[in-house]
């Protein structure tokens, strides 16, 4: 599997797809201008990853975990997570240990809820993370 590193800005968020060190993480705020060009790579690197288990026949004994820490996004990136989780839980149906977490900040109801909503039309659950506010 090969590494996705998107480096954040102040409208699009953090990617870091990192195989080696098993970090996979997407963070921060998603308004980039051009959410399909933005999200076009990390729907690519899902299908990637999906064509690496069938190629190999991947058994993976550790679970790829999915850290989701975003603070906002807009409705267009909406659409875009939406259709990466909707891939991983196809990857899940296949057999191939994959989990979410969703971080949201304790008072941040709104964020719990687009994340159950994520959970639930992705049709696996997520594990839901509160983090204090410092």
């Amino acid at each position: 599997m090969r590494k996705l590193i998107i480096d954040s800005t102040p409208n699009s968020p953090k990617i870091l797809f990192e195989p080696d060190t098993s970090m996979f993480e997407i963070s921060g705020e998603s308004r980039p201008e051009n959410a399909s060009v933005f999200y076009k790579p990390v729907i690519d690197w899902v299908k990637e990853l999906e064509a690496y288990f069938k190629q190999n026949d991947a058994q993976i004994y550790a679970p790829i975990i999915f850290d989701f820490t975003l603070e906002y996004f807009n409705s267009t990136s909406a659409k875009f997570i939406l259709d990466f989780c909707k891939k991983l839980g196809h990857l899940r149906t296949l057999g191939h240990p994959i989990n979410v977490r969703w971080h949201y900040e304790e008072d941040d109801e709104d964020m719990l809820e687009v994340g159950q909503e994520m959970s639930r039309m992705s049709k696996f659950s997520f594990e839901f993370v509160k983090e204090a506010i410092l």
